[in-house]
């Protein structure tokens, strides 16, 4: 499909800068068939059925933006490294600001007394770096050395905070390893858990550690030339268990964001049962996808041209969510990470 098909035009103002306070009390447009409802985030429970399982993405943000210098035969340049995926104990693949300045054997020097070596150089502008520590060690000078990767969105108009360090991440993180936070999770609340809870809403984790990946815009014309980066996921026994109880059961999965979706549906097989996975997916949906997985998706609203953008088509329909998209433009929506969210019910054309 031609890519300019998921394009769309975006006020600068729709963009949000800060997140809903409280989480919460973020707005939520339901997307069933070709029916609009304005909610909030609050009245999730209102929208879903006991016995119904919503599954989370439980993987944490790490401050994996990293500042330095690269020295070479005296001529010092500034480099910025966004940590996008693991590759060694020691070692991560990172997108590079001023990559055309690094070659292979260049030495990169961060704050810290934290370094890395380029040990290699791929397609726009990634590189792997051999950092001079690993596995905790690693973690622990990244920590100190890197700040949140806001995305570009957000972080073209003011710098990172104190505050990002909370807002940017949900409340149930707990697995080190994400460079963007799974967002449509940042309007969950210990208030919204208890009323779901007393809803008869289940709730089950996997791991995706979302990369920088996902930012990266579609520059491709169309869908079949693009190429999706890889991100590491994982899903337990006891989780694929409780999805594949559920639906015998009656009951719907209900996925909490685009990376818990596109990790479930890499972990099904053709008949929708699903599999313990442990490792990378670099799935990319578009519409013509066969949903094996998932029923309800909840997500914020996302970038035109973007992967994500042509996910939710495939999942609710191109006319429904261009439907979507300009009401909630014309009604005052927020968008993006720290924007409002989007309940969406798969299309009934969809399997």
């Amino acid at each position: 499909m031609r890519v300019d098909e998921f394009d769309f035009e975006l006020p600068e103002e729709r963009i949000a800068l800060r997140p809903a306070d409280p989480r919460d009390a973020a707005r939520m447009l339901v997307v069933r068939d070709n029916d609009l409802t304005d909610a909030g985030v609050r009245d999730l429970p209102s929208f879903l059925s006991p016995g119904d399982l919503m599954v989370f993405n439980d993987t944490r943000v790490i401050p994996a933006q990293l500042e330095g210098t690269r020295e070479r035969d005296g001529q010092v340049a500034s480099i910025g490294a966004t940590l996008h995926m693991r590759a060694a104990p020691d070692q991560w693949k990172a997108f590079a600001r001023g990559a055309k300045k690094l070659r292979a054997g260049d030495m990169v020097r961060f704050s810290g007394n934290l370094s890395a070596t380029v040990t290699a150089r791929g397609e726009g502008g990634e590189v792997t770096l051999a950092f001079n520590r690993a596995g905790p060690d690693l973690d622990a000078a990244i920590a100190l050395s890197g700040h949140i990767p806001l995305p570009p969105y957000i972080a073209s108009k003011r710098p990172d905070d104190e505050r990002d360090r909370t807002d940017y991440q949900t409340v149930y993180a707990r697995e080190d390893g994400a460079v963007a936070a799974p967002t449509a999770g940042l309007h969950f609340t210990d208030r919204l858990f208890e009323k779901l809870d007393q809803a008869g809403i289940n709730r089950a984790f996997v791991t995706l550690h979302v990369g920088a990946g996902t930012f990266l815009p579609v520059k491709a014309d169309d869908t079949v030339d693009h190429v999706m980066h890889a991100e590491i996921g994982h899903v337990s026994q006891e989780t694929a268990a409780l999805i594949n109880e559920t639906r015998a059961q009656g009951g719907r999965i209900v996925s909490v964001g685009t990376t818990s979706l596109r990790l479930l549906e890499s972990a099904a097989d053709e008949t929708g049962t699903l599999h313990p996975f442990a490792g990378a997916t670099d799935i990319f949906i578009t519409p013509g996808y066969r949903f094996r997985a998932v029923d309800v998706l909840m997500t914020n609203f996302h970038l035109p041209r973007s992967t994500l953008m042509m996910l939710v088509s495939a999942f609710a329909g191109m006319e429904p969510m261009r439907a979507a998209y300009t009401h909630a433009i014309q009604t005052g929506y927020r968008f993006y990470s720290y924007g409002d969210s989007s309940l969406l019910f798969r299309d009934n054309g969809n399997g």
